[in-house]
Order: structure tokens, then sequence, then C-alpha cells
């Protein structure tokens, strides 16, 4: 791949990552009136949303051919069902992934949201540091999975001839799977009691969006890039979405340790896409 090409997904991956996480966070933390939207549902029609992108790409490469479509899905599916169960491993931990985000941006920036009544301060404090504890295990516990579950998923597309499109339909069939057993073991009775789009606004459905479109991007550039690159990626959306915080939401105070950490990343990213040219050999006098 080249080397505009791995910027170019660089640069796509960076704006959808920071974008997700910016709308993910105020949608988690604005206060409306009525139930909050239920994470766990949002992943699961995420999921969905992916599937029928996939389907409408793999339809386009068919040459707009609904046979030719049912063919594809019916042979490189249905009838392959051990390369299918390959991708239930990281299907199950994306999803684990996803829901954790949600957990991290729900509780991370609660000191921001603290009661103002000098009768809960003590209260509030300690549910803030409980809230923050929550957050960073979470964060922490998706970083290790994400890991695992992106080097395993491009050691399946790169040693598989099959569409990238194909692979995203088998991840996001088991992704809806792993998602809705959630939705019935964590959210059953809320969902029962308010309905499974409780919640949702405009503000919702772009999250939603924006979350499905990161699982497309992401895998293509797994496929024509690597693993490594969707890392750096993040990192500088990280680094992007803290500057926007501090800036323009004013929820954050950078530390040293931050500017040293944000060096770091923006000098391996440079590393790593860096190409010298070949110097030529010296010739003898």
């Amino acid at each position: 791949m080249s080397a505009n090409l791995k910027y170019l997904s660089l640069g796509i991956l960076v704006f959808q990552t920071t974008s997700l996480v910016l709308t993910m966070r105020y949608s988690r933390t604005l206060k409306e009136e009525g139930p909050r939207y239920l994470s766990s549902t949002a992943v699961v029609v995420a999921e969905l949303l992916k599937i029928m992108a996939c389907i409408l790409l793999v339809y386009k490469d068919s040459k707009c051919s609904l046979r030719a479509l049912n063919r594809i899905l019916h042979d490189e599916i249905l009838n392959k069902p051990m390369e299918t169960l390959k991708l239930a491993i990281p299907s199950g931990i994306y999803t684990l992934q996803n829901n954790l985000l949600y957990v991290a941006l729900s509780n991370l920036d609660a000191a921001t949201y603290q009661w103002p009544s000098d009768s809960q301060e003590l209260d509030s404090k300690q549910l803030s540091a409980g809230s923050q504890f929550v957050g960073l295990m979470a964060v922490l516990t998706a970083c290790f999975s994400s890991g695992f579950a992106g080097v395993y998923f491009e050691k399946i597309l790169k040693e598989t001839k099959q569409s990238v499109w194909i692979r995203n339909i088998q991840l996001g069939f088991f992704g809806s799977i792993f998602g809705l057993m959630g939705v019935y073991i964590y959210d059953g009775e809320l969902v029962s009691k308010n309905g499974f789009f409780q919640g949702y606004n405009r503000l919702t459905w772009i999250v939603v969006i924006l979350q499905a479109l990161g699982g497309l991007v992401i895998a293509a550039v797994i496929k024509y890039a690597d693993n490594i690159l969707k890392g750096f990626a993040t990192s500088l959306s990280i680094i992007l979405s803290t500057l926007i915080s501090y800036f323009w939401l004013q929820d954050f105070v950078p530390t040293s340790v931050f500017f040293l950490g944000a060096i770091l990343v923006i000098t391996a990213t440079f590393l790593y896409g860096y190409d010298p040219k070949p110097t030529g050999n010296p010739t003898k006098a």
C-alpha cells in the first residue's frame, strides 16, 4: 500500500474516532427528560447497520445482481461454516470493547457533572472517584482486548481471499448475537418496560452511525495496511479529542505527562510512515 493511501486511511480513522468519542461522550452526559438510551441496544443497532452497509457493498461488487449476491452470500458464509466461526472470537471481543467504550465515556467525566449542593459534596467526591475508577478499568480492558482482536482479525483477513465486506458481515452477525445477549442479560427489564429504542434521538443515531462506520473503516485499514496503523490512528484521536476538550469543551486540563505522551505518539507515527530514500553506495576512487 502506498504511503499516500496509508496517510489517507490514518486521516479517516482519526476523524471517525475523534467524532465518535466526542459525540458519544456528549450523548452519555447530556441531561434530558425521560430515560437515557441504552448503550447495549446502540451496539446492536450499529452492528445491524454495518451488516446492511456491507451487503449493499457486496451487491455493488456483484454488478447489482440479486442472484449473484445470493450466490456469494451462500457460498462464502453458509457453505463455509468453519471460516465463519473463526470470526466469533474477534466479534465477541469487539462487542465487549464497544460496550466498554460507553461505560468509560459515561464515567470518566463524572467530576465535571457533580451535584452543586454543599450538603452532598463528600458523597459527590466519593461517587466521582468511584466513577473514574470504573471508567479507567473499562478503558484498560478495552485496550488489551482491542489489541488481541485486531491482530487476530488481521491474520484472518490476510490469510484468506474472502472479501473484506464478507468478513464484516460475518463479524457483524456474531456481534449482533453477542450484543442481543448483553441486552437481555443487563437491560432486559428496561427494554421490556420502555422499549428497545428508549431515549433515542438525533444525536443517538449519529453516534450509532459513526460507530457502524468505524467498523467498516477499521476492517478496510487492517486489510490493506495493518493493525499498527489502526493503533496509531486511535492514539492520535485521543490527542485530538483531548485538545478539543481543553479548548472547546473546557473540561480537561493537560499535564506534563500528557504532553510527553502526545510527543511520543506523534513521533512514533512519523517514524512508522517515514520512508527514507536509499542512498547510493559511494564509489571508490
